[in-house]
């Protein structure tokens, strides 16, 4: 995640739900964007999790 963008709640949300991170942890990831929201994962998966976060209003880039 690049940038968390002007809705942080729905971010943090839609981080808690991809992650299954706490409500501080999710809000210290985006809190802290530039940052790595998930890992290791396929790039179907990638995508989708992409999704989620644009929808929410961030800014993703996938590496």
């Amino acid at each position: 995640m690049t940038s968390a963008g002007d809705k942080k709640v729905g971010v943090i949300k839609a981080v808690r739900e991809i992650t299954g991170l706490g409500l501080k942890e999710a809000k210290g990831l985006v809190d802290g964007a530039p940052a790595n929201v998930k890992e290791g994962v396929a790039a179907a998966e990638a995508e989708e999790i992409k999704a989620k976060l644009e929808e929410a209003g961030a800014t993703i880039t996938l590496k």
